[in-house]
């Protein structure tokens, strides 16, 4: 059984008119996230690559679209808060990836980089998409060089949220090691007391209001994440990581465009010297550290991520 709401056909959902969206807003409205008072917002499903694909929706399509990318073991609503502000002024597509929140588990149990990068690509060119912006965190991030480094002439810009070449093994043991110690749930409060133990940087309400759209209830009454599980004897740390596609710096050095790396502020997983280095091997790359969050950046940090990514949207659209 799902906890979350999404549509069950091609026709979009209107999710404005749902409880929750208005438990979006009261977040919003405890972290100052400025938004529009009219916010398009809908759910959609779409097939390519001969699987279905769920993907949120935000904004007028007329607008400079921003395509956002979620990390490993997370869904497109990681991204609600950061949509729900740029709504005003972009055409935001977050898209759940293969095995990820409301989208189809591929059959193959095919989890590679590549193949995401190929399913974002076709993704863009379902929708009609031409030169977006992409915004992509953790495995959303290495999923977006892969695709950026492949076709450099896709992109208008790029944000490459808490990932590099070059990953920390201690931080991403950490990350993982989590993830496979939450598995199954007998009730959501044992789950909420782990992730409010793991994560210092949100409030224990904000983290009730979004554990709906990670965990689905199994027939049995557990709680179990809203992943499949597959992917991880597939994927995992850098080296295997890179096995699976992900970018060199020689590939990253071709990609000449605006990039923007953020890097959280307490992050274990891509440090200084990394994303300094990352940086260094673009031809028209930024750095900018967000303060007070750790790997998850514009989750832990919405302000702050906010306010980090601004002049580089106000740049690279021309506001």
């Amino acid at each position: 059984m799902y906890l979350n709401t999404f549509t069950s056909g091609l026709d979009p959902l209107d999710m404005t008119e749902l409880e929750e969206f208005a438990s979006l807003l009261k977040s919003a409205s405890e972290l100052g996230i400025p938004h529009s008072p009219d916010v398009r917002y809908v759910s959609v499903n779409t097939i390519v690559r001969h699987q279905r694909f769920h993907f949120l929706e935000w904004g007028d399509p007329s607008n400079p679209t921003v395509l956002l990318l979620h990390g490993g073991n997370q869904s497109a609503h990681s991204w609600d808060l950061v949509s729900l502000h740029l709504s005003d002024r972009y055409h935001v597509l977050a898209l759940d990836q293969r095995g990820h929140g409301d989208s189809e588990w591929n059959r193959g149990a095919d989890y590679s980089v590549g193949a995401m990068a190929e399913d974002a690509e076709a993704f863009l060119e379902d929708r009609g998409v031409a030169n977006p912006i992409i915004f992509g965190h953790s495995m959303g991030g290495m999923v977006t060089l892969a695709l950026s480094s492949r076709r450099p002439e896709l992109p208008k810009a790029v944000a490459i949220v808490d990932v590099g070449p070059e990953l920390s093994e201690r931080g991403t043991r950490m990350i993982g090691d989590f993830v496979q110690r939450n598995v199954e749930f007998d009730d959501l409060e044992e789950f909420l007391g782990r992730v409010d133990k793991y994560d210092p940087y949100r409030s224990r309400a904000h983290i009730e209001r979004t554990v709906k759209y990670n965990l689905l209830r199994r027939a049995d009454g557990r709680y179990v994440s809203k992943v499949d599980r597959r992917r991880y004897h597939t994927g995992g740390h850098e080296g295997r990581v890179r096995r699976l596609g992900a970018p060199s710096y020689e590939d990253i050095g071709r990609m000449d465009f605006p990039v923007l790396v953020v890097r959280g502020g307490e992050s274990n997983v891509l440090e200084p010297e990394a994303a300094e280095r990352f940086v260094a091997a673009l031809p028209k790359g930024q750095l900018v550290t967000v303060p007070r969050c750790g790997h998850n950046v514009h989750s832990q940090n919405t302000p702050g991520f906010l306010q980090a990514i601004a002049p580089f949207l106000d740049e690279v659209t021309g506001a």
